[in-house]
């Protein structure tokens, strides 16, 4: 091989714009997905949809909350709010709470405005609004701020080990 000549390269990996952990539960999982980044943040549900163009309806909103002090995932349209009484009958506890930023954090492994469905720092009871079901795709953050993907509903809640249920605040 002459000098001149430039080395073999092997090609590139395809960059992946999630967070490494939820990237590497993607793959454990099998899961391709078309993971997209924002310049802007997509750290609300209305900031989502805008990017993405979708319903409001069509995001995913990853909500911790506490059972007995125990943390659960909430995972609910964009569109929605959570009864937190809802979600306390169906889990028979006797006190439901939003989890703060740490708490979030600690049990998931990604900040507030990027929680992604799955692929947490620990096994946690999930929850899904049976709402979600109405979508042919829903978009969810990817594990930052800036990156959420599309997937159907149905393997959303079957990846996230979640419980279908009905704890959607009733529409005023």
């Amino acid at each position: 091989m002459s000098t001149s000549e430039p080395p073999a390269t092997t090609p590139a990996a395809p960059v992946s714009h999630a967070h490494p952990r939820f990237a590497e539960a993607l793959a454990e999982l099998g899961l391709q997905v078309e993971v997209r980044r924002f310049p802007d943040a997509t750290r609300t549900a209305v900031e989502a949809a805008a990017a993405v163009g979708c319903s409001l309806s069509e995001i995913v909103k990853s909500l911790v909350f506490t059972a007995d002090g125990v943390p659960v995932l909430v995972l609910m349209d964009g569109s929605s709010r959570v009864d937190v009484e809802l979600v306390r009958r169906e889990l028979d506890a006797r006190k439901v709470e939003r989890a703060d930023a740490d708490l979030v954090r600690e049990t998931t492994g990604y900040a507030i405005g990027g929680v992604p469905p799955f692929g947490h720092a620990t096994r946690t009871r999930v929850l899904a609004d049976r709402r979600l079901l109405d979508h042919a795709v829903v978009w969810a953050a990817a594990g930052t701020p800036h990156t959420v993907f599309p997937i159907d509903p149905k393997t959303l809640i079957a990846h996230a080990g979640a419980t279908v249920a009905d704890v959607r605040e009733p529409a005023k």
